[in-house]
């Protein structure tokens, strides 16, 4: 199981920066075949871009890690007390908003460059 949730946490953060590179090699082609538009500094894309995917990358990985231990710990309680079913999802639940939180601060940097 630990095995698996390495893998996993591996290919997503490797997807992660792959797609911030994808996006600012995307990005600078676009400017080199835009006439007239508006010069960006190459190095403060590349930073913006690399900056959003490991925000991205580590809100993914560390929300990953935290479901992992809270459904483990929700799984096992409810196991024993069935009643407490709602309140276990509420938790795995805000700990799956830390992904959502790395994605909203991604989105903010990649809306000023």
């Amino acid at each position: 199981m630990f095995k698996q949730a390495k893998i996993i946490l591996g290919l997503t953060m490797l997807a992660s920066v792959a797609l911030g590179v994808m996006a600012f090699f995307n990005h600078a082609w676009a400017a080199s075949e835009a006439v007239g538009a508006i010069a960006v500094n190459p190095v403060v894309s590349t930073w913006a871009f690399l900056s959003a995917a490991i925000a991205v990358g580590l809100g993914s990985i560390g929300a990953g890690v935290a479901v992992a231990f809270v459904g483990a710990s929700a799984v096992g309680a409810m196991s024993e007390k069935p009643e407490i079913a709602g309140k276990a999802l509420i938790y795995v639940g805000l700990a799956e908003g830390i992904a959502i939180y790395g994605l909203i601060i991604a989105i903010m940097i990649l809306g000023k460059v």
